[in-house]
């Protein structure tokens, strides 16, 4: 069998949009996936094209609701069942990741959940990007393919040439993160120190380093409701930057996300299509991840080293 055809690619229903970007890519077709949705809201999956002794690669992100997650975990246990060589689950958005430890009593630790529902159901490998903290790679006994999102997005903040360049975090815990494109860019990092009320309600902010006639560009992995970032953004602005913008992997925009963006000192703000985003607002721009996906599968596939695909 040749490496063309030994391996299938299929989607669940709400990630179909990127694995047919994915497929483009590779050159190869979708595999036929039918899902059947009952009155009272359950579904069963099945596949309509022999799978035995195939590599399958199954591409759904886990972004709410609950369905994709389900649908994910039944996709994989018909592929098991249905005597697939190796599952790999590419979860280019791995939902439940800010749960990643305890931070109060009693509460659940839900990304080791998801990692030990997605163990049990019979993955093999997991093709992932961008997670919320990178210790959950060792939630996994199965190789981890973590993929960077800064791949796609640094070489679109290169081309805008900007001058007088900062690179903003956030809030401190992204400042790994942040201070990363800075080396890459040559540029000062700046950070915000920001105290919450409760989950997502930011109480109090303050810049940490020097905003002034600069051009910001804030760096963070998700953008949920949007409260910290617009608020960095505001207030970058009245300490005299001369434009502030934004990106992050993952284009999550839940609630009042896309009207506090529109209505914000934000000149754009950039995403991947991680996760789709229907809620249409002139400053939100998505770059697409298919091609580095496909190369990463492409790379597994041929037992290639993914790392050069690394930016940073």
């Amino acid at each position: 069998m040749s490496a063309k055809n030994s391996f299938l690619v299929f989607s669940g229903t709400s990630t179909r949009y990127l694995a047919e970007k994915i497929c483009s890519s590779l050159g190869c077709p979708l595999g036929n996936l039918l899902v059947t949705r009952f009155s009272d809201g359950e579904f069963a999956v099945s596949y309509e094209e022999s799978i035995r002794g195939r590599d399958v690669f199954l591409v759904q992100s886990t972004f709410p609701n609950s369905d994709n997650l389900m649908e994910l975990l039944l996709m994989i246990d018909a592929a098991k069942r249905a005597s697939a060589r190796q599952i790999i689950a590419v979860i280019p958005y791995f939902g439940w990741a800010r749960q990643d430890r305890k931070d109060k009593p009693r509460v659940s630790i839900g990304a080791k959940l998801v990692a030990n529902l997605l163990s049990a159901a019979g993955i093999d490998r997991l093709i992932t990007m961008d997670l919320h903290a990178d210790q959950i790679q060792g939630f996994f006994d199965v190789p981890v393919d973590h993929l960077y999102a800064s791949g796609v997005l640094l070489p679109y903040l290169q081309s805008l040439h900007l001058k007088d360049l900062v690179i903003a975090s956030p809030d401190v815990g992204g400042s790994k993160r942040a201070n990363t494109f800075a080396k890459y860019l040559g540029c000062p990092l700046v950070l915000c120190n920001k105290t919450r009320a409760r989950a997502n309600v930011v109480e109090s902010m303050q810049i940490i380093g020097d905003v002034k006639d600069k051009n910001v560009i804030i760096v963070d992995d998700m953008v949920d409701t949007a409260g910290t970032i617009t608020k960095a953004a505001d207030i970058m602005k009245e300490a005299g930057a001369k434009s502030v913008r934004a990106c992050a992997s993952h284009c999550v925009m839940s609630g009042p996300a896309s009207e506090r963006v529109q209505d914000s000192a934000l000149e754009e703000i950039v995403f991947t299509d991680s996760i789709p985003y229907s809620n249409r607002c002139a400053k939100v721009k998505q770059l697409s991840v298919a091609d580095m996906i496909a190369e990463t599968i492409r790379r597994v596939i041929n037992n290639e080293s993914i790392s050069s695909q690394y930016l940073v």
